[in-house]
């Protein structure tokens, strides 16, 4: 359920590589059960936003707050505690080739968790069976489609109850049919599980499809430069670059 208590807050924040600036002065707010999404062309930084969204980039300058909690301002072993409330499905889903699926999703439960082995079995069958995946536990990555590898990355993202789930292009190189399972499947866990979820993506069925918040990065103008309901900013936005963003193949809604 979507809330008016702010989740994540990101404050002034400035992303760079060296003198190379990104993004200046970044301001907006994740609420709790939004489906966030950052979108824009590229090279705007979406994906290095990200990587600061989930500890693995210091920012240049500003701060990133999770609640009322400052991350970069904290001590490593908070740091690394917010850590584990997060879920990350990277692009490529990220799947170890050597093991099964169900030894994948047991990768962080036998890291994070005193769970034996007969009960990390079990809850690796539920996440799969929550994708749709039940009684593919024995199969390998190479075994299954691109789309079953994406909804196996998700199960595994989701393998300790995170409150918040990061998904890095997440229905990138699917054809539309999977990309389309793949939102609902995504709204689904929004809603049973009430999870936080952050999208970077620029794909339009599923920005419309599943986001009910958004930022709109600039390269050029290194800030945002929309934010809100996508499909408001549709109807409403008269900023040509992201109206030409929107409207790409003349999609409606």
């Amino acid at each position: 359920m979507i809330s008016s208590d702010p989740h994540i807050i990101v404050k002034d924040l400035t992303m760079a590589y060296g003198d190379f600036v990104l993004q200046r002065d970044m301001n907006f707010v994740v609420n709790r059960g939004d489906i966030f999404i950052v979108m824009g062309g590229s090279g705007c930084g979406k994906t290095t936003l990200m990587r600061h969204l989930v500890g693995l980039k210091e920012p240049a300058r500003g701060q990133v707050f999770f609640g009322k909690v400052s991350f970069w301002e904290s001590e490593k072993e908070e740091r690394e505690r917010i850590m584990r409330q997060f879920g990350i499905l990277y692009q490529s889903g990220a799947l170890w080739s050597s093991m099964t699926l169900a030894e994948n999703i047991a990768l962080p439960l036998r890291e994070y968790t005193d769970l034996n082995e007969a009960e990390i079995r079990e809850i690796a069958s539920l996440k799969l069976s929550l994708v749709g995946l039940k009684g593919f536990e024995d199969f390998y990555p190479s075994e299954i489609s691109g789309g079953m590898r994406k909804r196996a990355g998700l199960a595994r993202a989701m393998a300790l109850d995170p409150e918040i789930l990061f998904f890095d292009e997440l229905s990138a190189g699917l054809d539309p049919i999977s990309a389309r399972l793949l939102d609902d499947l995504v709204l689904e866990i929004r809603d049973s599980l009430g999870a936080t979820i952050v999208v970077i993506t620029h794909e339009l069925p599923s920005i419309f499809a599943i986001g009910n918040n958004s930022i709109y990065l600039d390269a050029e103008a290194k800030a945002i430069i929309a934010r809100g309901n996508p499909k408001q900013l549709l109807k409403e936005s008269q900023n040509p670059i992201v109206r030409a963003f929107l409207t790409r193949g003349a999609q409606t809604v």
